[in-house]
């Protein structure tokens, strides 16, 4: 089956195939983008489809799918008047990753690579292993030590080979990229591989459908390597391109304390991240612990272009959001309860809509 988008370096445009392109740029080892344009989605011809996100086939890069699980189509429940919260935790592999993972699991198996290997703090991890399980790929997943049990035990119930990496985040996706360059492997990166960005994006696809053509005045969104808000910002320029909504929503990316770069270039009004490392401190939003994004530059291009701002939250603050969700009847991991702590103490004006992404069977309640 011929893949018809050419990647494109997000850094210095070179312009590759992705029939045989290397895991990052061969140039720069910038991060891939995709020569992809969307085509406009008719609203009135939806209610017929897969209730997935392939639903939205005009504007995917890649269609037909030999490995879906069925995700997408997530609930958008209300939380007060003015926010609301989508269930994206409701997944095959109980977190949004696998609106990405589909996407990569999808190319990789039309590529057919000799193995994946996937670097991940534990979500993307479960959702490359479940769907290269479901693609029939051979799959390694690198991990930090510190994972959470319950992760790595889903890991290994979908049968991917399962790597524990000594040291933080970083460490794992080093030693991760230095068995993606072998040959014959496939590089199931959430972070480098911009397929996994038009996955991401169909989040906002569906809040423009559940809206009636509209979306909310905020997109709140976590913001570790920034695969959600990236693909958030992608849908948000496709459905203004094609002429789908009058007004753009403003991002506002959240961020833990502990671990908050991206926030602390923000406000100093940097356009990247510099080049000593951060200081980081241990949080309970694993899923965003990254001191080193390599988009980090476009996450705050995109942050600052849609007028919005960058959140941080403190430990306490996480565990009382998660709390309070629960109690709402919705149970979810503390990386999925940073949003909702960012618009409890960041309130923005307007309506809101944050992301649930990850469940709280997969870590536990916080102490």
């Amino acid at each position: 089956m011929t893949i018809l988008a050419d990647y494109r370096c997000s850094r210095c445009s070179l312009v590759h195939p992705v029939s045989t392109a290397p895991w990052c740029c061969p140039r720069c080892r910038g991060p891939w983008d995709l020569d992809f344009t969307a085509g406009p989605v008719d609203r009135a011809e939806l209610a017929g489809r897969a209730g997935s996100l392939w639903r939205y086939e005009e504007a995917l890069p890649l269609a037909g799918p030999g490995c879906s699980l069925g995700e997408g189509r997530t609930p958008l429940v209300p939380l007060t008047d003015t926010v609301s919260a989508k269930l994206d935790f409701l997944m095959p592999t109980l977190s949004f990753k696998d609106r990405g993972a589909v996407m990569l699991a999808e190319l990789a198996r039309r590529l057919g690579p000799r193995r994946v290997v996937a670097d991940s703090s534990g979500n993307a991890g479960t959702a490359a292993a479940a769907y290269c399980a479901r693609a029939g790929l051979e799959c390694a997943v690198y991990v930090p030590e510190s994972t959470s049990p319950k992760k790595l035990e889903q890991i290994r119930a979908h049968g991917a080979r399962l790597e524990r990496v000594p040291g933080d985040r970083e460490a794992t996706a080093l030693a991760a990229r230095a068995a993606a360059d072998e040959p014959g492997v496939f590089y199931f990166s959430h972070v480098f591989n911009p397929y996994f960005q038009h996955g991401t994006k169909t989040y906002v696809y569906e809040l423009w459908e559940d809206l009636g053509g509209r979306l909310p005045d905020t997109l709140t969104l976590p913001v570790g390597n920034g695969t959600l808000l990236l693909g958030a910002a992608l849908a948000v320029e496709e459905l203004a391109g094609n002429g789908l909504i009058e007004r753009r929503p403003a991002l506002l990316a959240v961020q833990a304390a502990a671990v908050s770069p991206l926030a602390t270039a923000f406000h100093a009004g940097a356009e990247d991240l510099p080049p000593e490392a951060p200081a980081s401190a241990p949080t309970l939003a694993e899923g965003i612990a990254i001191t080193r994004p390599p988009r980090a530059r476009q996450i705050l291009a995109a942050v600052r272009a849609s007028g919005g701002t960058f959140a941080t939250v403190t430990e306490d603050e996480l565990r009382t959001a998660q709390r309070d969700l629960a109690a709402r009847g919705l149970f979810v991991e503390s990386t999925a309860a940073a949003c909702w702590a960012a618009t409890t103490t960041h309130p923005r004006p307007g309506s809101t809509v944050v992301p649930l992404c990850g469940a709280g069977a997969k870590t536990g309640l916080a102490a």
